[in-house]
Formats: C-alpha cells, structure tokens, sequence
C-alpha cells in the first residue's frame, strides 16, 4: 500500500492536520495497524472509514 492509494483522501486531510501522515504510512508499511488505528482515531476519522482502510491495508499484502 502506498500514498497513490489514499492521495486527496479524507483519510489523509484529518491526518495532515495533526501531522501524522508519514507516521501513518510507516506503521502501515510496518504492518502495524494497531498504531495506524490509533492515529487515525487521534485525527478523528470514523470508525467505519478506519475499518475499510484496515481492511484494504491487510487485504494489500497478498499471498
């Protein structure tokens, strides 16, 4: 998963304003959804757009 995939997002304006945009790329690209989840709970983004990037964050990986 890479920026391309949320470019001009909701997802990435609420994580722009709180500064956390290269800290959410790199838990994702780390796997770890746990501190993603977080920042974007911290960014105010809703539970359900949190759960479709999780899940297209996971479903990313592959085989």
């Amino acid at each position: 998963m890479n920026e391309s995939d949320f470019e001009g997002t909701l997802v990435l304006e609420k994580l722009a304003e709180i500064g956390k945009v290269d800290e959410f790329f790199e838990a994702i690209d780390s796997d770890n959804f746990g501190k993603a989840q977080s920042l974007m709970r911290r960014a105010n983004i809703d539970l359900k757009t949190i759960a479709l990037v999780l899940k297209q964050a996971g479903d990313g990986d592959g085989p």
